[in-house]
């Protein structure tokens, strides 16, 4: 039973308890002491967050000690985690500001064993060795061990991948400009790449007869081809398909990143005949007619792990399980969005009516097609009514206007993917996701995904990246390490007439 003071103070910061299983952690605790603070910190502003801070976070073990402290309180992390929990977005940008400057690396001891490392260049190797220990453990910020601790309750490693996000969004937010903000960030990456290796994984295959939990939240993360009903997932788990996600021991019913795959006779050039195909749900697999696997959504559900590598080894491991279902299976490619295409575009259009180089992006009698379709003047009016056509599915509806526009937005969705670069590499993140696999740029479908959403982002065109597993390790190897794109006939095809008709 909980006494009366306890309840007291939960009641007096009643705005603290935001989320239900924070307090339900508080509810289980039975030290009063442990949580009264809680009713005084937030109101405390910057001292009550440097008296948290003072409070959880312990002084680094001197190097001698290192392996002898014990361990602090389990009560330290969930103090830090119930505080942290309670504070709004402004309060945890200041409260991740003091914890990241004041708790991290101590700059003048590192400094003191950075110059005994050089005083010891002429010493013997053991020496040396010893010292450039000394200094690898000097670089050790003193939260980490407190993030490490937090890693072993429970609810913990969930809490830290969270807080990763909000590190991730104050950084590219421009909230804070903090160096040591960047440090946390780095920190936490590096923490959480060695709590969810590949090894430490657990491949699911997702079916109907999974956790309602999971079924719900494999809908609610899906970022690509949103789910519109229970119907429409029970078909994307079903027959023909296959839903695989990674998981982790450490957060029980939360799909890390999951990938789904329609299981079909040829490589599909549409996602409408995968993802509105109305085909009975109790239909049966037949195999000899399943000769391609095609990964049409991969979605990463955890901010947080953002840059910690998953997809592509989700995508290798599921190879491996469908190679082994289906020996006979020779075909592995991606069906992919290309999303920016179609903002990429506006830019480059708006860029050239300002430059007045609109003849540069078409040819002559491209421009001559699009004027007597559109029924504009030549020059200015006609690149406006060409921008305008792009922002709508109008021409969609238009057979005369489509078969105009093909030839172009396809050799420039060409360029964009295979030319468009960033530091060298693909511009376009998909792209770039699956090339890094060791993918080949294999083929762009034109009409391949006419949904409003498909429209918008690319003009309704859509990749094929496939996976010829016999070349991935060189094909990544190649981009990786020369930023060369491997890529079709079909493309470099493309990519010429781009060349040939277009001057960028």
């Amino acid at each position: 039973m909980i006494s009366n003071p306890a309840i007291w103070a939960f009641r007096s910061s009643v705005r603290c308890w935001r989320h239900r299983a924070v307090l339900k952690a508080a509810l289980q605790a039975s030290d009063v002491k442990a949580w009264r603070w809680y009713s005084t910190s937030i109101r405390g502003g910057v001292t009550g967050m440097e008296e948290i801070l003072a409070r959880v976070v312990a002084p680094l073990p001197t190097y001698e000690t290192r392996d002898k402290s014990p361990p602090p309180p389990e009560s330290n992390s969930l103090e830090f985690m119930h505080f942290y929990s309670s504070l709004d977005k402004e309060d945890k940008l200041g409260f991740l500001t003091k914890l990241s400057q004041d708790f991290g690396v101590d700059h003048k001891n590192l400094s003191e064993l950075a110059v005994r490392l050089l005083d010891t260049q002429l010493r013997d190797l053991a020496t040396i060795l010893q010292v450039e220990d000394r200094l690898r453990y000097g670089l050790t910020p003193r939260y980490k061990q407190l993030l490490n601790h937090i890693s072993r309750v429970e609810g913990g490693v969930k809490f830290l991948v969270d807080l990763r996000a909000d590190v991730l969004g104050i950084i590219s937010s421009k909230a804070s400009e903090s160096p040591h903000i960047r440090g946390l960030n780095g920190t936490l990456k590096s923490l959480l790449s060695e709590w969810f290796s590949v090894g430490l994984l657990r491949l699911e295959r997702i079916t109907w007869q999974s956790p309602c939990e999971i079924l719900q939240k494999i809908s609610q993360y899906e970022a690509v081809h949103p789910v519109r009903n229970w119907s429409d997932l029970k078909r994307r788990v079903g027959p023909c398909r296959r839903c695989y996600a990674f998981t982790h021991a450490a957060m029980p019913m939360e799909p890390l990143v999951v990938l789904h795959v329609a299981l079909t006779e040829d490589i599909s050039d549409n996602i409408q005949s995968i993802v509105r195909e109305f085909a009975s749900l109790e239909s049966e697999e037949d195999v000899n007619k399943i000769n391609a696997a095609i990964f049409y959504s991969i979605s990463s559900t955890q901010a947080g792990l953002q840059g910690v590598e998953l997809g592509n080894y989700l995508i290798k491991r599921v190879v491996r399980e469908l190679q082994s279902e289906f020996p006979h299976m020779a075909q592995f490619s991606s069906l992919s969005p290309i999303p920016g295409f179609s903002s990429w575009l506006q830019g480059l259009l708006s860029q050239y009516r300002k430059e007045g180089r609109g003849s540069d992006l078409l040819s002559e009698q491209e421009w001559k097609e699009v004027e007597q379709a559109t029924d504009s003047a030549p020059g200015t009016p006609a690149m406006e009514a060409l921008r305008k056509l792009i922002t709508s599915s109008e021409w969609l509806r238009s057979e005369r206007l489509a078969r105009v526009l093909e030839p172009v937005l396809m050799r420039l969705c060409a360029w964009y993917l295979y030319g468009e670069k960033r530091r060298g590499y693909a511009l376009n993140p998909v792209a770039n996701f699956h090339l890094q696999n060791g993918a080949t740029m294999w083929r762009l479908n034109w009409h391949a995904d006419t949904s409003p959403r498909g429209v918008a982002s690319s003009c309704g065109i859509m990749v094929n990246y496939r996976y010829f597993l016999s070349d991935t390790s060189k094909n990544s190897a190649v981009y990786l390490q020369n930023k060369v794109i491997t890529a079709s006939e079909q493309v470099l095809g493309l990519v010429s007439q781009f060349h040939k008709n277009s001057k960028l």
